[in-house]
This record gives structure tokens, sequence and C-alpha cells, in this order.
């Protein structure tokens, strides 16, 4: 079994550092569809709970309710893939058993990558890459050596959701693309208050799928903000 672990691994990996293929597809969004797509994924394991307060024209405003995360140490890097590769490297080894009690979580989405951007083009942003505790070990979640956890209380989020494998050079024409959707919006003023003391304004990237799944894939870019 560890040995059919790491060679899942070791493909998976491989295929978030190597995929090259664009979406076929626009932004999920379009001016027909302003209601986010439920990500196919979240039928099949667990994912968080939240509510739709608001759907827009390319965005949708979420609250999501208290919840526990796990959640890696900083990880300074050019590259956004790269990134959340050896974040996701770190929790998938915590997920295995890699943790205090030696105990093995189940898989849930999605992989989360909080970006706080570099003030500079060739400079390295920070990243924080985290996965959600499912409800069965939300009591008492597992600690671990370079793993956090944090307890959300309820959370407002932006969001934009895209298709496709991400490649570095999608996340900022996305964050730039829900930017706009919020202009002049209640909420744009609300996320720009929550960020005001940010250099840089940190986002979210969350993916749900698997790297095996080619098909009807879903990711976001999170704005979170306080009301």
């Amino acid at each position: 079994m560890a040995v059919f672990n790491l060679f899942k691994l070791s493909v998976l990996l491989t295929l978030l550092s190597d995929f090259k293929i664009s979406s076929p597809w626009p932004s999920l969004f379009t001016h027909k569809q302003t209601t986010a797509v439920f990500p196919p994924l979240c039928n099949r394991i667990e994912c968080p709970n939240y509510d739709v307060i608001h759907s827009g024209n390319g965005y949708e405003v979420r609250v999501y309710n208290s919840s526990m995360w796990a959640t890696t140490g900083p990880i300074d890097d050019i590259s956004f893939v790269d990134g959340t590769k050896i974040g996701f490297l770190r929790l998938f080894k915590y997920i295995q058993g890699g943790n205090n009690y030696n105990q093995q979580i189940e898989m849930t989405g999605p992989v989360i990558t909080e970006i706080t951007p570099s003030d500079g083009p060739f400079c390295e942003s920070s990243f924080l890459v985290s996965f959600y505790v499912p409800k069965k070990n939300q009591p008492d979640p597992p600690p671990a050596n370079g793993i956090t956890i944090q307890k959300w209380g309820p959370t407002y989020v932006a969001v934009r959701q895209f298709g496709g494998f991400v490649k570095d050079s999608d996340i900022g024409v996305e964050a730039a693309a829900l930017s706009a959707s919020l202009a002049g919006t209640v909420w744009s003023d609300a996320i720009e208050k929550s960020h005001s003391g940010e250099i840089t304004t940190t986002y979210t990237v969350a993916q749900y799928n698997s790297p095996f799944e080619f098909d009807n894939r879903v990711n976001e870019i999170w704005f979170t903000f306080d009301m």
C-alpha cells in the first residue's frame, strides 16, 4: 500500500508540474451565467459548507461556516504552481499519517493556496497551502510539525470560477477579472477595507479536481473579507 501511495503521489506531482494543456473553454462565468458551478468533486468527497448571499456578473459572494483547516508554513517561490506543489506534498504526508497521532485522514476539497504577491516582477511571492479538515476530525485535528491548524470563523468570500489546469499565467488574469467584476460594489469596498493594511492584496486560489480529471475542471479565485 505504501508503494502504491508513493506511486500515485509521484504521478500526481508530475501532472501538477508538467501538464501544459490550456483550458478548452473560457471562464465558467459568462454574461449569461452568473451562478457558480457547484464543483462536481464535492459530490464525491467532503467540502466545506457555505451559503451564497449574492450572485453578480462574473462572481458570487459566499459565507463559509466555521471550520478547521490544516495549513503549511509560508512557502516562498516565484511560481504559484511550484509553491502549491511543495505545499501539497507536505499536506499529503500529513493526511497519510505523518502527524502526531499517526492518523490517516480522508482527502477533502478544495486544496487552497493563499497568495501574498511579491512587490516586483522577479521577486518571490509567499504561499500558504491549506487542506479542509474533515468533519469527523474537526473536534481534534491531529497536530504535526510544520502544519498549523487554523480555525475559521464565519468567512466572507468573493469568488470567480474558471476551468482547465491552473497555470502561473492564469492567476493574475483571473484575479484582475474578479476585481473588475466587483468594481463599484459594496463588496469591493469591503474587500478594500479588509486589506487596507497590506502592501499587496492577498488572495486565494482553490483547486477542486484531481490531476487525473480532464473534463469539467473547476478552479476559483477567492477574495476574503470582513463585513
